[in-house]
């Protein structure tokens, strides 16, 4: 069926890409590297457009605080990793992270990247993680949202973040 013919609630749970299929009781996904589809060219440019701030996912979520009244800064320069969305009073920082740039549930999908993309992603993930410890030992409440979690419930997140702001707020007796 064309996509304009289907109605939106067929296409709102239109299934994602593969990497999304998960194995039942985090069993590794079955089926190895398959190479690339694309010829060099065709796959740089179509990696070219890929930005690394103001996604989808990071321009919704934040709409949405803005609507809930929330003043914030964004990709703070200052602060390890430049996080996203940076509350500077509460000392809150969130990272809204693609679940394949960031290796959502990573070792249950590493086997079916090359040897390339495995090195690029686990090293996306030790630098996260290096940056997570070294706001937290500055006293910063480190919050990631996952492009998914945004996907299956938004509100959610955003109601989770305003009691963690609302948390940090109260003064400590």
């Amino acid at each position: 069926m064309p996509r304009h013919l289907k109605s939106q609630s067929q296409e709102k749970h239109r299934k994602k890409a593969g990497h999304r299929r998960w194995a039942a009781r985090s069993g590794v996904i079955p089926g190895g590297n398959r190479g690339d589809i694309m010829d060099a060219p065709t796959r740089s440019a179509l990696m070219s457009r890929i930005r690394g701030k103001n996604t989808g996912p990071e321009r919704r979520f934040a709409e949405c605080l803005l609507l809930q009244g929330l003043v914030f800064e964004q990709h703070a320069v200052d602060l390890p990793g430049r996080p996203d969305i940076v509350f500077r009073d509460e000392k809150v920082a969130v990272f809204v992270d693609g679940d394949f740039w960031h290796g959502w549930r990573f070792p249950l999908w590493k086997e079916k990247l090359t040897p390339y993309w495995q090195a690029k992603i686990e090293a996306t993930r030790c630098r996260d993680l290096r940056n997570f410890r070294c706001l937290r030992r500055a006293g910063w409440k480190v919050i990631r949202v996952w492009e998914h979690q945004l996907e299956q419930n938004l509100t959610a997140r955003v109601e989770s973040l305003c009691a963690v702001l609302r948390q940090r707020s109260e003064p400590q007796a």
